[in-house]
């Protein structure tokens, strides 16, 4: 078995035949007899694709005079390149050992090679291998050389197992301390083979192996996973509840790679996160400012503390998508009039918010600038929580420069009023974690200060004592990946694949219209119509523009005041910017603005349809749908869903019966969709849901809040202790919520508990009726409603509430 791969990048006749060469060969025999495993590339192009896909490299060897490829495969490289995953505009690199100018600066193939390892690995051992027929001696290689190679080689001036020696010496201590501190240990503690005599019973996975179905499970599984399913027992693995040993290192290590002054482990997901947060920052009787956008947990948050929230809400626009807080709600004068308007403050220890939480990047990726956010909310709150579930990526590309929370520091916001800044991930939902990793990150401020012990007392009463250290090292890992340039090309790689394939969706469109030979009409993408050239001034069609200009300049992704193609009002400039790895296709039927069109083709229909070809996607509104563009992303993938998209639309076109392109649903609901083409399916669709009462009703549902008569406390006493009832809409006008109800589409919720459901014709039952009127109009595609029961006898929607007569409290 081989203990690492080395990378030999050299000519395909190395240093041209004859004593040299049989020198190199014996290099690489000797580099084999310690157990390594060669991968040889003859010119850069093939090194630069090893270095592109082989992410088990532990050492490299290069030629300085590495051919390049030829001039047509070159000007294809460069092409390839202008997409690229790079850490900056260009790829010379001067002796500051800063990027900058094209990729023909560099002199040889060697030096695109050397450039390429130091921006896709964090201090991979790296030998440059000189000749007697190489143009340069190191006095005149570029500085920047000496920083990226740990050695140099000239064949001929020692033996090749010295040689062969240092590359292995090296590639095996890199492959040693290329592992982070928490998996290191567990990894050294597993290969020790020592007997279990603690927690877990099934003792490394033995006691599955007396049963059929546990040998089954343990089969599938592989033995390594239970012999690293550890108890808590294990000291020299550390405490997750004491942050000490290896697991306290691994967070400190967390810490440092996404700029927190203290990060914590967490197993239980980011929902678990922020009811910690919440749980220490506020309590009972104390005034929460709470995005109205924000995830069940937020809430979860609100019940085990006490507090009573006063909520901030978002934008939204024609599509049915959450934009942000507008910047006129985040103000001192604006929170302190909301703050006063709310009947819940009445009864308040205070008139001061004492924490607030805002969600960035919202569902559909839109990030904030945090630290004009924070500047704005200081003056009402002493601690601002972040809830960035789908953002831990965001330290790690410059599109995001001031866009995350830990961006929130002494230096970027040097006012004494600066908040103390909470930033939750969800690491394993868009980095490289095991389900339900997350972590909770830490920025005190003087005028909050976050004490360990006491914040370590809310961390204890939502973890758990039985760790799963499979995971504790999956965190570990996520951290160790994003460390460094490779976290850099990580995150740009899949940026890069976002931006090619919305670019794709716009050009098809546009050839499809050039050729005149089919209905003029494609699926679109949420994004500008036209992007800015800083450098020149230029207006640019999105679909023109280099990959380069919108992989590297955040302006690309504002959101410009006013601009039509997102349909946000209230935004000032910089205030907002478009995650470009979320991407939200559109379908005909409305526009951004809200304006209805004549036809349309409604989303659940598409997503049907997509998940007949495999394809699941994030989320779906009325006439949008979400796609994630992880780390995880291909061409191959992408291209699939290309292909998806492509096929329903000639579907459409041709106006195919719905038993040809849904046969399950139809075969489900024979009687309402029996002899239904396509066609006229997303007809009646779309003309239910374009209907002016649903559309009006839908924009005040969330435009207006409901009245809050009781905090949410109050209703989960009631809830549990069996001083709720379910009521059908018709029966629940002026009746109090007893739980959150959010409806997907849009995802946002519409009722809190302790909320009125409001008069029979008010905003709030008009939309819940009309989307249980579309449920019974459409079954099979009905709205996800949390919060909301159906009557399987007569599809009425039933809501939790408190039972009558209700009081306000004192």
């Amino acid at each position: 078995m081989a203990n690492g791969t080395v990378l030999l990048a050299l000519r395909q006749d190395p240093l041209g035949g004859g004593v040299s060469a049989e020198q190199v060969r014996r290099i690489g025999k000797e580099l084999e007899n310690r157990g390594l495993e060669l991968r040889r590339a003859a010119d850069a192009r093939d090194a630069r694709a090893m270095l592109q896909t082989e992410s088990g490299i532990a050492a490299a060897v290069v030629a300085w005079d590495l051919p390049r490829p030829p001039a047509a495969a070159r000007a294809e490289n460069a092409r390839e390149s202008s997409g690229a995953p790079r850490p900056a505009t260009g790829v010379a690199v001067s002796d500051r050992g800063d990027a900058g100018g094209t990729r023909a600066e560099l002199p040889t193939g060697g030096a695109e090679v050397l450039d390429r390892i130091r921006h896709r690995f964090k201090d991979l051992p790296v030998f440059l291998l000189m000749t007697d027929s190489s143009d340069h001696d190191l006095e005149h290689l570029p500085l920047w050389v000496s920083e990226t190679v740990v050695g140099y080689i000239w064949p001929l001036e020692d033996t090749p197992a010295f040689i062969a020696g240092r590359v292995a010496t090296a590639a095996h201590t890199y492959l040693r301390e290329v592992l982070p501190p928490f998996f290191r240990t567990l990894k050294r503690f597993d290969d020790a083979h020592e007997y279990s005599w603690h927690t877990p019973a099934h003792s490394g996975g033995v006691a599955f192996l007396k049963s059929p179905a546990g040998r089954a499970f343990f089969d599938y599984y592989g033995e390594r996973l239970f012999r690293t399913d550890l108890s808590i027992s294990v000291g020299e693995l550390g405490s997750l509840y004491e942050h000490s040993g290896p697991i306290g290192e691994a967070e400190r290590n967390a810490a440092r790679v996404f700029g927190a002054e203290r990060t914590y482990f967490v197993l239980h997901g980011d929902s678990t996160c922020n009811r910690m947060v919440g749980h220490y920052s506020v309590t009972a009787d104390e005034i929460a400012l709470v995005d109205r956008n924000c995830h069940k947990s937020v809430l979860h948050g609100l019940v085990v503390s006490g507090a009573r929230p006063v909520y901030l809400v978002p934008t939204r626009n024609g599509y049915g998508l959450a934009g942000p807080v507008p910047p006129t709600a985040t103000t001192r004068a604006a929170v302190a009039a909301r703050i006063t308007a709310n009947p819940l403050t009445a009864g308040a220890l205070s008139s001061q918010a004492e924490y607030a939480v805002v969600t960035n990047s919202t569902y559909d990726g839109l990030c904030y600038d945090t630290v004009a956010t924070a500047s704005a909310l200081a003056p009402s709150t002493p601690r601002l929580h972040f809830d960035e579930a789908w953002f831990a990526y965001a330290r790690f590309h410059p599109l995001y420069k001031g866009r995350y929370g830990m961006a929130v520091t002494a230096d970027t916001l040097p006012t004494r009023d600066r908040p103390t800044v909470f930033a939750t991930h969800s690491t394993h939902k868009l980095l490289a974690a095991l389900s339900q990793c997350a972590m909770v990150h830490v920025r005190p401020a003087p005028r909050a200060p976050v004490e360990h012990d006491r914040f370590n007392e809310a961390f204890m009463m939502h973890g758990t004592t039985s760790a799963f250290y499979p995971a504790i090292a999956s965190l570990d890992v996520a951290t160790a990946m994003m460390d460094g340039p490779q976290g850099h090309w990580l995150i740009d790689e899949a940026v890069t694949e976002a931006i090619r394939f919305r670019q794709a969706v716009v050009r098809t469109g546009r050839r499809m219209s050039a050729a005149a030979d089919r209905p003029d009409w494609f699926f679109g993408v949420w994004q500008p119509d036209h992007v800015t050239d800083p450098t020149t001034g230029t207006r640019i069609p999105f679909a023109d523009a280099p990959a380069t200009l919108l992989t590297t300049e955040p302006a690309c992704w504002q959101l410009e005041p006013g601009a039509p193609w997102h349909g946000f009002r209230d935004l000032t400039d910089g205030y907002c910017l478009l995650d470009p790895v979320k991407v939200t296709l559109t379908c005909p039927g409305v526009t951004a603005t809200g304006q209805t069109q004549p036809w349309g083709i409604p989303a659940r229909i598409l997503t049907e349809y997509l998940a007949t070809r495999g394809i699941v996607v994030e989320k779906t509104d009325s006439y949008t749908t979400l796609i994630l563009f992880s780390m995880g992303i291909t061409k191959g993938k992408w291209g699939t869903l290309m292909d998806a998209l492509m096929d329903f639309k000639a579907l459409y076109d041709a106006d195919a019966p719905l038993d040809r392109v849904l046969p399950a649903l139809t075969e489900r609901h024979r009687a309402r969709y029996r002899n239904t083409t396509l066609r006229e399916l997303c007809a009646q669709m779309h003309e239910h849901l374009t209907r002016g009462a649903f559309i009006n009703a839908l924009d005040e549902a969330f435009h207006t809040l409901p009245e809050p008569v009781h905090p949410p406390r109050h209703c989960y006493q009631q809830l549990i202790r069996g001083g709720t009832e379910r009521l059908r809409l018709a029966d629940a006008a002026h009746r109090i919520a007893a739980a959150m109800v959010t409806v997907t589409p849009p995802g946002i919720p519409v009722l809190m508990p302790g909320e009125s459901l409001g008069t029979p014709d008010g905003p709030l039952l008009r939309y819940l009726t009309a989307l249980e009127a579309f449920d019974r109009a459409f079954p099979g595609f009905g709205s996800e409603a949390h919060g909301v029961t159906t009557d399987p006898d007569t599809g009425d929607y039933l809501i939790e509430c408190l039972r009558a007569p209700q009081t306000r409290p004192q």
